[in-house]
C-alpha cells in the first residue's frame, strides 16, 4: 500500500530528515561511566532488555548504600542518568544495577 503524506505549514525551517534506526535492545548492559575517574559528575549507561523494576545504588568500599539513582520500572530501552559526587569524599566507589535476574557492578573514582 502507498501511503502519501501532506506537508501542511512553512517548510522554509525543514532543513532536511533521516530515517533514525531503531535500535533493540536484546540484553542488559550496564557500561562503564564516563569520565573516569570523575570529579563531580559523571554519567552512568545502562540498558533494558525487558521492562520491569529497575534499580541502580551507588555503594562505598565499605559496602554502604551512599546514592540510589533509579528505583522505578522502566520499559527496554537505552538510557543515561547523571551522577553528581560533590557531597562524597575521594575514593573509589561502586555502582550495581538491578533488574528481574540481573545484576551488574562496576567500579569508579570520584577525584577531587
Amino acid at each position: 500500500m502507498n501511503w502519501g503524506y501532506t506537508w501542511v505549514g512553512d517548510t522554509a525551517l525543514v532543513v532536511g530528515i533521516k530515517d533514525k534506526p531503531v535500535n533493540v535492545v536484546r540484553q542488559f548492559k550496564l557500561n562503564q561511566n564516563y569520565p573516569n575517574p570523575f570529579n563531580p559528575t559523571t554519567t552512568i549507561s545502562y540498558s533494558i532488555a525487558k521492562s520491569g523494576k529497575v534499580r541502580i545504588d551507588i555503594y562505598n568500599l565499605l559496602g554502604e548504600k551512599v546514592a540510589e539513582l533509579v528505583n522505578k520500572v522502566q520499559q527496554p530501552g537505552d538510557y543515561q542518568i547523571k551522577f553528581d559526587g560533590s557531597n562524597l569524599a575521594s575514593g573509589m566507589y561502586f555502582y550495581r544495577i538491578s533488574s528481574q535476574n540481573f545484576t551488574q557492578i562496576k567500579k569508579m573514582i570520584l577525584f577531587k
